[in-house]
C-alpha cells in the first residue's frame, strides 16, 4: 500500500496520514492485483461467454461453408535397382551404391517438385480442363469477385492457363523425406478422392519415366560422343604410327628380332663371338702345351686329341700287338735271342712314331689357335665398327623413342573410348538403365477428408475468442489504473538494527512497514524492512559543530555517471555503527541501475544484510569464492525489487579477519568491473573494518553519517582520506531521519 508524505518542519514530530485507497488491478509496489483481476472478470463474464459462443459459430459456419479436401499418399524407396552385371566395367568394385546422404535425399525431392514433371502430370490427367485446378473455367465466383475488387484476391485472368494450373497443382502438392529413411512421401490433395490417389499415383510414376529416361538420355549421349571421339582418335592413331615409320626408314632404325635396333642387337651377337673366339684360342693353347710337355717328359700320352687322331690309334694298337708278342714269347726265349731284340726294336719304333705324331698334333693345335686369334682379332675390329655406328644413332633413337611414345598414348587412348563405346552401346536399351527409386507404397482413395478439420478449427476458435476478450478486460483494467507518484521510492529496502546478528543468519522477518517520515532535502531512503531502530537512534541530535556538505544519493549518482572511468567503483562505509551505510548502498546501487548495469557486493564479513533483499538469500557469496568451492557464475543473484545484481558474503562463520584480509577480494572487484557498469562495494562501519584494505579496490568512497556535523563524522572522513581514498562524498543515513 502506498502513503503520501506530506512535508513538515523538522522540529515537529511525524504526523501519521491516511493511505490513499488501494487501486482495483494493482498492489503496493506495481505488482497486479491478482484478486481485483478475477473480480473484474467476473463481472464480464457475460460478455466474454457471447464473444465466445458468436466466434464459435461463425467459425462453425466457415469450416462446413468450405470445400472439403481429400488427401492420398504415395510413398518412393530411393535405391540402386541396377544389377551388377549391368554395370560398367569401372563400376563394378563398388560393393554399394545405394547410400544416400540427405542432401541426395532433398534433391530427389527437388526433382519430384519439378515444373517439367508437373507439366506432364497435368498432361496426363487433364488437370488443365478441371475447374478445380483452373478457376476461369467455372468462371468468377462472387466471393472471388469481391476479393479481388477488394484487393485481397489475384485476378484469375492476369495469369495464363499454364500458370494457373501450375499454381493450384503446387497449393495441393506436398513432397517430404520420411525422418531416418531414403523414402519419399508424396501428398496430393483434392476435393475429388478418386483424382487424389491417381494424381499422387501419376506423380510417382511420373518421377520414375523421368529418372529412367534420364539415364537413357545420358547414356546415349555418351555414346554418340564416343562414336565422334573414335573417329577422330583412329586418325591422331594412323597419323602417330605413320610419323614414326617414316622416321625409321629415314635414320635406318630398324628393328630386330628382339623388338630392338639393329645396331645394339650386331653389339650383342659380336659380344658373344668375341667371348667364344676368346675362349676357343685359350683353349687350344692350352691342349698344345699340355700335349708337348707329355711328348717332351715320355709319359704315355694319353689325351682327348690323341684318342681322336686315327693314326695314334694305329700305333697304339701297334705297339700293344708287338708287346703282347714280347712277353709271349719272353716265356720261352733269353732277352739276347734275336727275335726278342726284333720285338724290342719293333716297339721302340712304335713310340718314336707316336712322338712324331703328338708333335705333328701339337703343331696342329698351334694353329688352330692362331686361326682363333686372328679371328679374334677380326670381330673385335668389328665390334668398334659397330660401336661408332650405334653412338652415331644415339640421337635418333631418341627422338624415335618420343615418336614412339606419343603413338603408344594415342593408341591406348583409343582402345579405352572402344570399350566405353561398347559398354554404352551395350546399355543403350531402357531395361539396362532402371531408375533408382521404386513405389514401395500406391496412394488409394480417402474416405474422409483432411481439410477443413472441423471440430479443433472450432474449438481453436472459441479458445482465441475467449482468451482475446479476457485479454481486452485485464489490459483495459490494467491500464485504466493511475501511475505511481514519482516520489516513490525505488524499491523495498531495510534499515540496519545493528551488527550483533551472526556470520551467515537467515534473512530476518519482514516486519510491517513503519509510519512515513516527513520529507527532507534529500529523497527519501528506501521504506524499512527490518525491526524498529534501536532505541539509540531514536535520541534526539546533540548540538555539534557546523555541518560538513551533506550529498543526496540522486546528487550522488548523477555526480558518479559524470566521472566516468573514476565513478564506475564505489566503497559505501558508515562513519559509526548504526550509521545506515548498506541502506545507503541499496539506494545508490538502484539509483545507478535505472541507466546502467550495476552490481552491489557485501564486503561486511562482521555484519552481514544484503542477502536479505536476493532472489536466493541461501546462495553462496564471497567466502566460497575465497575458499574455492564455487565459481563467479554461484555468488551472483539479482535484488527482488530492481535490476541490481548481488554478490553476498556467503557463509562467513570465523574466518571474517582472513576473508578481509585476502588479496583475492581485488581479483573480485576487478572481474566485477570488466562486466559491470558500476560496482558499489558495501564495507561497513569503520569502526568495525579496516578502512585501509578497500582504498585499493575503490578510491570513490561514500562516507554515510547519522551526525554530519559530529566530530567522529570528521574523524571518519580524516580517517578515509588518509587511507588512500581519494574522493570521500558525506551522505546523511538512518539516524538523520530518525531524528528529523
Amino acid at each position: 500500500m502506498f502513503f503520501r508524505k506530506k512535508s513538515k518542519p523538522a522540529a515537529v514530530a511525524p504526523i501519521p496520514v491516511k493511505p490513499v485507497q488501494v487501486l482495483p488491478a494493482m498492489e503496493p509496489g506495481g505488482e497486479p492485483d491478482l484478486r481485483g483481476l478475477g473480480r473484474t472478470l467476473w463481472r464480464k463474464k457475460s460478455t466474454i461467454i457471447m464473444f465466445t459462443v458468436v466466434s464459435a459459430a461463425v467459425a462453425f459456419m466457415v469450416v462446413n461453408a468450405i470445400s472439403p479436401r481429400y488427401r492420398s499418399e504415395a510413398r518412393l524407396l530411393l535405391e540402386a535397382r541396377e544389377s551388377v552385371f549391368m554395370r560398367a566395367e569401372a563400376d563394378k568394385g563398388a560393393s554399394e551404391r545405394a547410400n544416400l546422404d540427405p542432401e541426395a535425399v532433398t534433391s530427389q525431392i527437388q526433382l519430384v517438385l519439378s515444373r517439367d514433371l508437373a507439366r506432364n502430370v497435368i498432361k496426363k490427367e487433364k488437370l488443365d480442363e478441371n475447374p478445380e485446378f483452373d478457376p476461369a473455367i467455372g468462371g468468377m465466383t462472387p466471393l472471388r469477385t469481391i476479393l479481388g475488387l477488394l484487393g485481397m484476391a489475384r485476378d484469375v485472368n492476369a495469369l495464363s492457363p499454364e500458370e494457373r494450373t501450375l499454381e493450384a497443382y503446387y497449393d495441393r502438392i506436398n513432397v517430404y523425406a520420411i525422418e531416418k529413411s531414403r523414402v519419399i512421401g508424396v501428398d496430393f490433395s483434392s476435393a475429388n478422392a478418386e483424382l487424389a490417389a491417381r494424381v499422387a499415383n501419376t506423380i510417382a510414376e511420373s518421377y520414375l519415366s523421368l529418372q529412367q529416361s534420364a539415364k537413357t538420355d545420358q547414356t546415349r549421349a555418351a555414346s554418340n560422343w564416343l562414336a565422334v571421339e573414335i573417329e577422330k582418335m583412329r586418325a591422331k592413331v594412323a597419323s602417330a604410327e605413320a610419323k614414326v615409320e617414316e622416321y625409321r626408314s629415314q635414320s635406318n632404325l630398324f628393328v630386330g628380332s628382339n623388338n630392338t635396333s639393329l645396331p645394339n642387337q650386331q653389339l650383342t651377337e659380336i659380344n658373344s663371338q668375341i667371348a667364344a673366339a676368346r675362349g676357343q684360342k685359350a683353349d687350344l693353347e692350352a691342349r698344345a702345351k699340355q700335349l708337348r710337355e707329355l711328348v717332351r717328359s715320355g709319359q704315355p700320352i694319353d689325351s682327348s686329341d690323341i684318342a681322336n687322331s686315327e693314326s695314334m690309334r694305329r700305333l697304339t694298337e701297334q705297339g700293344n700287338a708287338l708287346r703282347s708278342q714280347l712277353a709271349e714269347q719272353s716265356t720261352t726265349l733269353m732277352d739276347q735271342h734275336p727275335r726278342i731284340k726284333e720285338l724290342r726294336a719293333q716297339i721302340a719304333e712304335i713310340e718314336r712314331a707316336k712322338r712324331i705324331e703328338g708333335e705333328r698334333l701339337a703343331r696342329q693345335l698351334d694353329n688352330d689357335a692362331k686361326v682363333a686369334g686372328d679371328r679374334l682379332a677380326a670381330v673385335t675390329a668389328s665390334l668398334d665398327q659397330v660401336k661408332k655406328i650405334a653412338s652415331q644413332t644415339n640421337e635418333q633413337d631418341v627422338q624415335l623413342r618420343s615418336l614412339e611414345r606419343d603413338a603408344k598414348s594415342q593408341r591406348d587412348l583409343l582402345e579405352s573410348y572402344l570399350v566405353k563405346y561398347s559398354e554404352a552401346s551395350a546399355r543403350d536399351n531402357v531395361n539396362a538403365a532402371p531408375p533408382e527409386a521404386r513405389i514401395i507404397s500406391r496412394a488409394t482413395p480417402a474416405t474422409k477428408p483432411a481439410y477443413p478439420k472441423k471440430l479443433p478449427t472450432v474449438l481453436i476458435a472459441a479458445f482465441a475468442a475467449f482468451a482475446l476478450s479476457a485479454g481486452f478486460i485485464v489490459t483495459g483494467a490494467l491500464l485504466g489504473a493511475p501511475a505511481v507518484p514519482a516520489s516513490a521510492p525505488y524499491g523495498y529496502g531495510y534499515a540496519q538494527a545493528g551488527y550483533a546478528a551472526p556470520a551467515y543468519a537467515a534473512p530476518p522477518r519482514m516486519a510491517p512497514m513503519p509510519p512515513p517520515l516527513p520529507r527532507m532535502a534529500s529523497p527519501p531512503m528506501v521504506p524499512a524492512m527490518a525491526p524498529v531502530m534501536a532505541p539509540a537512534m531514536a535520541q534526539p541530535m546533540m548540538p555539534a559543530m557546523a555541518p560538513m556538505p551533506v550529498s543526496t544519493i540522486d546528487q550522488l549518482a548523477a555526480r558518479l555517471r559524470q566521472m566516468g572511468e573514476s565513478g564506475r567503483r564505489v566503497t559505501v562505509v558508515g562513519a559509526a555503527r548504526n550509521a545506515g551505510p548498506t541502506y545507503a548502498a541499496i539506494t545508490l546501487a538502484r539509483a545507478l541501475a535505472q541507466q546502467a548495469n550495476v552490481v552491489l557486493v557485501d564486503m561486511a564479513f562482521g555484519a552481514p544484510n544484503l542477502s536479505v533483499i536476493s532472489i536466493d538469500p541461501n546462495a553462496p557469496g564471497i567466502a566460497e569464492l575465497v575458499r574455492g568451492t564455487v565459481g563467479f557464475g554461484d555468488i551472483i543473484t539479482r535484488d527482488q525489487f530492481s535490476q541490481v545484481h548481488i554478490v553476498a558474503t556467503g557463509n562467513v562463520g570465523a574466518d571474517g579477519p582472513a576473508l578481509m584480509a585476502s588479496p583475492m577480494l581485488a581479483t573480485v572487484v576487478e572481474a566485477l568491473a570488466q562486466s559491470y557498469d558500476h560496482v558499489v562495494v558495501d564495507a561497513g562501519s569503520a569502526a568495525d573494518v579496516p578502512v585501509e584494505h578497500f582504498a585499493h579496490l575503490a578510491q570513490c568512497a561514500v562516507l554515510v553519517a547519522g551526525n554530519p556535523a559530529d566530530p567522529s563524522t570528521r574523524a571518519a572522513r580524516e580517517r578515509m582520506t588518509m587511507a588512500g581514498f581519494a574522493d570521500v562524498t558525506l551522505v546523511a543515513g538512518a539516524a538523520q531521519t530518525a531524528a528529523a
